[in-house]
């Protein structure tokens, strides 16, 4: 139960990342999808790093 937050978290931030990608792609006018790979990479490697970091923790 501890880590059901974390995943809805992880969830809305990818959908965000993805919905601001495209947004993004079109704006600047990019022929190929660049900006709806790259943020939701960059939130999975952020996301992971945080996970780590939190279980990692010594009591």
């Amino acid at each position: 139960m501890k880590y059901a937050g974390l995943t809805m978290q992880i969830m809305v931030a990818l959908a965000l990342a993805v919905f601001a990608g495209i947004k993004l792609d079109e704006w600047f006018e990019f022929s190929t999808p660049l900006l709806v790979w790259l943020l939701p990479l960059l939130i999975v490697v952020v996301m992971m790093w945080q996970v780590i970091k939190d279980t990692s923790k010594q009591k």
